[in-house]
């Protein structure tokens, strides 16, 4: 059986050319003309097929000169996509600064003689994203027409630069009132301050308020001890004392006693919880509110700043020896309305809950308001041996490690007191 011979398909479509174009220079790629066909010859050397890909070029990439105005239309786009990125950037940058929100309650905010409005821009750019300070300054000395004024201004929720600028620009100050509060005076220092200030709305601070009373209205029993709450004496019971951070503060006129008051108190309690956090190790305190009992005598103790930690290390180191505290201001806080300008010998022989001359160990409650200074002095005492003080009769106080040491003192304090006693002109 015959086996038919098979038909070679043509490499390519067979474009014949006509008489007038054969033999001529384009009719050839390296040597070979357009129609020629391999010819199958056994033995014959065989001839690839043409690549028309040589030809058309279809897979290799464009490349164009730098004349060429093609390259510039592709550079042209290039640049303008970029430019447009960073007009978009700039454009977002200007819209957060000037009109990013910060979030904070509506307050008032206190500005002190000689503060620029440049002094705002740190909190603003620590709490919205992209704000540039160069474009805020920039907007300042277009917008802001004269110096910043020095007073108490009421801002908005949430506000923008723009519109903290606004207020303060105009210089409006909001109906004030002051609320000082001396270090080392007492919680009821403070409730007759509150009732006496006029611009103060009274909701806490009535005429029968107690000091359970107020604790239930300010919710703050849970923060007392145990021991505090269900005392008998009626100094001790419930007793707020040392809660409230002392200051000076402004509030907007008509503020109630109440937000007075539970302000007062986040403040105190938070630089407690901070020192308390990061104490030295050692100390006898188990407890932050055994802590603030002990910072706020010694903020009754010394005025001096530089002594509060040796204040405070003669304490740690007395009760570290179970030796009895003996400090006058707790004898004066346990006498109550009783005090009447000077400690007698009877008084010291007076048990009470607070006289630390018959009592072991801290008295129940703090004796007073103690400063952030004083809670840290606390929870940070000098190193020293030193278990004694007493006053130099010419401010501050001497520190000495022992009994005979101390009497010594004592005798050249009272010698100091006679010479200026002696020296003062009779009235």
């Amino acid at each position: 059986m015959s086996t038919p011979t098979p038909e070679t398909p043509p490499e390519r479509p067979d474009d014949t050319l006509s008489n007038d174009q054969k033999g001529t220079a384009d009719e050839r790629i390296d040597g070979v003309p357009l129609n020629s066909k391999p010819v199958d010859v056994t033995g014959a050397e065989e001839v690839p097929p043409t690549d028309v890909s040589l030809i058309s070029g279809n897979n290799k990439p464009r490349h164009y000169k730098a004349d060429n105005p093609s390259f510039f239309m592709q550079r042209g786009y290039q640049v303008l996509l970029v430019l447009g990125l960073i007009a978009a950037f700039f454009l977002v940058m200007v819209y957060q600064t000037l009109f990013g929100r910060i979030e904070q309650p509506q307050q008032m905010v206190t500005i002190e003689k000689g503060q620029t409005y440049y002094g705002l821009l740190p909190q603003w750019q620590q709490e919205i994203p992209l704000f540039s300070a160069t474009i805020a300054k920039l907007y300042m000395k277009t917008q802001v027409d004269g110096p910043l004024h020095a007073g108490i201004y009421q801002l908005p929720e949430n506000p923008t630069i723009a519109e903290a600028l606004h207020v303060l620009g105009q210089g409006v100050k909001a109906a004030m009132v002051k609320v000082q509060i001396i270090e080392g005076k007492t919680s009821k220092d403070l409730y007759q301050a509150l009732r006496d200030n006029k611009g103060i709305k009274k909701e806490v601070l009535t005429a029968d308020s107690t000091n359970a009373s107020i604790a239930e209205a300010l919710d703050l029993v849970g923060i007392l001890p145990d021991a505090v709450t269900n005392s008998n004496d009626p100094i001790v019971n419930h007793n707020l004392e040392g809660w409230f951070a002392p200051d000076t503060y402004y509030y907007g006129e008509g503020t109630t006693d109440k937000k007075v008051l539970t302000d007062l108190y986040k403040r105190q309690q938070q630089a407690l919880t901070k020192a308390w956090e990061n104490r030295a190790p050692n100390l006898p305190y188990q407890t932050p509110y055994e802590a603030l009992v002990m910072a706020s005598i010694i903020e009754k103790e010394t005025s001096v700043a530089a002594e509060r930690p040796l204040v405070s290390a003669v304490f740690n180191n007395r009760l570290n020896k179970s030796m009895r505290m003996q400090t006058d201001p707790t004898i004066i806080y346990g006498m109550g309305s009783r005090y009447e300008g000077n400690i007698r010998r009877k008084d010291i022989d007076e048990k009470t809950g607070y006289n630390t001359y018959q009592i072991d160990g801290l008295p129940p409650t703090p004796i007073a308001l103690p400063s952030a200074a004083s809670i840290e002095a606390t929870l940070h005492p000098a190193d020293s041996a030193a278990l004694y003080f007493v006053a130099t009769g010419n401010g501050g106080h001497k520190f000495t490690n022992s009994l005979a040491e101390h009497n010594q003192a004592v005798k050249e304090y009272l010698g100091v007191m006679r010479e200026k006693k002696a020296q003062t002109p009779p009235q």
